[in-house]
């Protein structure tokens, strides 16, 4: 791995509502993609200098985003260039209040909808309709799951560093949280004719990019 690009996989994050707002988790996509100023930030999502200036205060604090460098403007004032501290940020979903939780189980319905209408797609991979019992709510349970697993799955990835960007990163942890959600209870019938469903996530990503 090259050290100059390896950068902490994982972060757990156990604050209930830093992640449950979409302009702090766009700020985290932002910088994601290359380190920038309060300044810009705002621009791109469409605030105030001092209400941004609000949210990376609350993301430095919960330790989301730190100081990359900082160099004098063209006005002479020292800006500050902000990163995350991890490529990934995963909600403990333990910890996340009855009136959020349908917020994060939401979001992961929608990138599994996304994953089950792209194996389809893929046509050899998926021989066979998954075995889904009569008036069982697929994406609604596996969401459920998905949330109380991932974390745990994340968790082995939080002291390590990566080269991979967080949208492979986040793809690989769905893969084995699956894999593991599969191997139990109902979802061993759901999945039968799935030999290794982690194989077929990441295929899909592949094919998506």
């Amino acid at each position: 791995m090259n050290k100059a690009t390896a950068r902490k996989a994982v972060k757990i994050v156990h604050s209930t509502k830093i992640l449950a707002d979409s302009t702090r988790r766009e700020i985290l996509r932002q910088l994601a993609i290359q380190p920038q100023t309060a300044t810009q930030l705002a621009k791109k999502v469409n605030l105030t200098k001092s209400t941004m200036g609000h949210h990376i205060q609350m993301l430095r604090k919960s330790r989301l985003v730190k100081i990359a460098w900082a160099k004098p403007g063209s006005h002479g004032i020292l800006e500050k260039y902000y990163r995350p501290t991890a490529v990934l940020f995963i909600q403990d979903y333990k910890r996340v209040p009855p009136e959020l939780k349908n917020f994060f189980l939401n979001i992961h319905k929608e990138r599994l909808r996304g994953m089950l209408s792209a194996f389809q797609l893929l046509g050899e991979s998926w021989k066979r309709p998954l075995k889904v019992p009569r008036n069982f709510d697929l994406i609604g349970e596996l969401a459920k799951h998905t949330a109380k697993h991932m974390p745990q799955v994340a968790k082995k990835y939080e002291n390590t560093e990566t080269e991979m960007d967080g949208e492979t990163l986040l793809v690989k942890i769905y893969a084995e949280t699956i894999k593991k959600i599969m191997s139990r209870g109902i979802w061993k019938e759901v999945f039968a004719d799935i030999s290794d469903i982690s194989t077929l996530i990441l295929k899909e990503h592949v094919h998506k990019t």
